[in-house]
């Protein structure tokens, strides 16, 4: 059986290579490619050699790795549980290869145990060397990067790490699985209604079904319920220390807006922080496939544009935080705004960009609302899409969004019935994606379409629509419905802080001067509003957040590059682009000694 034959979340089995003499897992989707020499060679001059005995462990489980290991000789198995009864192999790797995946590039916690299988040598590479030459080697960055990518949708697949135990119908339960999903974490959900497992985990572990949702990893442990934040801890996603809650810049949201602005104000030497609440990447990160990208003609997926601007935000120093959901935002003094958060926790900055984007209305028909997280989702990603194989689904919206989704999920489905409530799919979508979603053959488009009821008591079996030309009603029978319809903005926090549109967005430039909350703040500022300034002084919105954005991934990411330039602008930076300026708040003890007072010489 050759890789490519093998499907995602599928243990493929092993076969013998024709490079050596051992067995290992074949390489699927690229996930677990071979280095070159020349690659091997570049990496050992940031590395050493060290010999490696059967069963010694190169990687455990649930702890933190700090090193990149490449296999020069032997095999490394990589196995989950292990030490105990359930112990199981996921993949073998041989010489050329390398061990790690997403999370190594992130500092999480491991979620499996490499294990020495036959005897031989690795070279190891400190974690801090492979960020570096992830990010500056595009030879080795993209191999590694893609294979991490690769490697993390497999562990999803294949139902690795952490378990959440807890009922469908729970409102904690979903609050949970949409956090490990959007954050792409390894895990597998145990349906309390359904699962014959749930009630011997509960057993095992002496809690009652009122104590639910549960989180189990490694059976060591146990969650009752947690917030994302304990989850967050659990897996080692990155937070702020204590001690370091101060800067130049803030970011509020880590779409490509918010990511955008982080690796443009960090490469030009400003202390910056990013804070989200739910995940990185934003809305862009669930895409399954963006093509209409400037630099990527074949397409990318929005979780490997997001894994990028991390780590290019990471290697110029950002400091990226999350779940911190941001509920306030005040003035400290002249110079710093302070924003609050739900934990009760403070970040100041002389500047803060918002950079919240806007999440997806709900949908408002009866019967939605108990198979919302179980049936019904508002974003399409490799771990809805494995569910939905045998049976039709349906899919609401008419922007790009959801014609990307179609296109996804029916490379899983059987039928995608696509319901669009306009006359055209020209009016809101990208002509590109128009052709390939008339085109495709599983593809359902009906126009003038709306849906009027969910029918199902514990998955979703139909779907009520309506036409609404004629009033005539029709019944479609699907197993999952995903909704890409309006957005609403994150902005419930500004409310009376700073000036918004009649929806919500917020108001930048002369809009927003004009319609200023306190209008005293900006008297003697010898300036008016900048362009991305939202209504108070050094406070700026970006992407889909801004009232009158374009809602399109190169346009926020755009928007974010151009915000530093005016945040420059308001911290007094005399700059000349391209070199070390003098700052014109030079000697003041409030500026960061890293900030080089630079600005990009296209926006000078």
């Amino acid at each position: 059986m050759s890789g490519d034959q093998s499907l995602p979340g599928e243990e493929p089995v092993p076969e013998k290579t024709d490079e050596a003499a051992f067995w290992e897992t074949p390489d699927i989707y690229g996930a677990y490619p071979r280095l070159t020499e020349d690659q091997i060679a570049r990496l050992a001059e940031h590395g050493q050699r060290r010999t490696m005995a059967p069963n010694d462990v190169l990687i455990r489980e649930g702890e933190r790795c700090e090193t990149f290991f490449v296999v020069l000789s032997g095999t490394v198995a990589v196995v989950e549980d292990y030490g105990t009864p359930e112990e199981h192999v996921l993949r073998v790797h041989g010489p050329g290869r390398f061990i790690g995946e997403l999370g190594l590039l992130h500092g999480q916690v491991a979620f499996y145990t490499a294990v020495v299988r036959e005897p031989g040598e690795v070279l190891v590479v400190s974690l801090d060397q492979l960020r570096h030459l992830v990010s500056q080697d595009s030879s080795i960055g993209d191999v590694v990067l893609r294979a991490c990518l690769g490697r993390r949708a497999l562990l999803v697949g294949q139902g690795a790490g952490f378990r959440i135990v807890g009922s469908r119908y729970s409102p904690d339960t979903r609050r949970l699985r949409e956090f490990a999903v959007r954050n792409r974490l390894p895990h597998r959900w145990i349906d309390l209604e359904t699962d014959e497992e749930a009630e011997e985990l509960l057993r095992r572990f002496g809690v009652g079904p009122e104590e639910t949702p549960l989180v189990i990893w490694r059976d060591t442990t146990l969650l009752r319920n947690p917030s994302n934040a304990e989850l967050a801890r659990l897996i080692g996603l990155s937070s702020i220390p204590a001690g370091n809650r101060h800067g130049d810049v803030l970011i509020v949201g880590s779409g490509p807006a918010g990511l955008a602005a982080a690796v443009y104000a960090a490469s030009e030497g400003l202390s910056t922080t990013v804070v989200e609440a739910m995940a990185t990447g934003g809305q862009a990160g669930t895409s399954s496939r963006i093509e209409n990208l400037l630099g990527f003609p074949s397409g990318i997926s929005g979780a490997e544009l997001t894994e990028r601007a991390v780590l290019q935000a990471d290697k110029f120093g950002a400091r990226i935080s999350l779940p911190l959901e941001a509920t306030g935002l005040h003035a400290k003094d002249e110079d710093h705004y302070v924003v609050a958060f739900a934990d009760g926790s403070e970040i100041a900055a002389r500047a803060v960009i918002l950079a919240m984007g806007a999440r997806y209305r709900r949908l408002q028909v009866p019967g939605i609302e108990r198979l919302e997280g179980t049936s019904v989702h508002y974003s399409a990603t490799v771990y809805e899409a494995q569910q939905c194989r045998t049976d039709p689904v349906a899919v609401v919206g008419g922007g790009n969004s959801a014609g990307q989704a179609v296109l996804f999920l029916a490379g899983y489905a059987p039928k995608v019935h696509l319901l669009v409530r306009g006359a055209s799919l020209e009016a809101n979508m990208s002509r590109y994606l128009v052709d390939q979603v008339e085109r495709h053959p599983r593809v359902e488009v009906m126009l003038h379409t709306e849906v009027t009821e969910v029918i199902g008591r514990e998955v979703l079996e139909e779907l009520d629509v309506v036409d609404n030309r004629t009033g005539g009603h029709r019944r479609l029978a699907v197993r999952s419905l995903f909704v890409f319809t309006g957005a609403d903005p994150h902005t419930e926090w500004l409310a009376g802080i700073i000036a918004l549109d009649s929806r919500g967005f917020v108001l930048t430039g002369p809009e927003a001067q004009e319609a200023c909350v306190y209008p005293e703040v900006w008297h003697g500022r010898g300036r008016s509003c900048m362009t991305l300034e939202a209504s108070l002084p050094g406070v700026f919105a970006v992407g889909d957040v801004r009232s009158g954005s374009v809602k399109r991934v190169a346009s926020a990411a755009g928007e974010g590059a151009m915000a530093i330039h005016f945040v420059h602008r308001h911290l007094g930076h005399s700059a000349v682009p391209g070199t070390t300026g003098t700052s014109a708040v030079a000697g003041r003890s409030d500026v960061s000694p890293r900030i080089r007072h630079k600005e990009s010489a296209w926006l000078a």
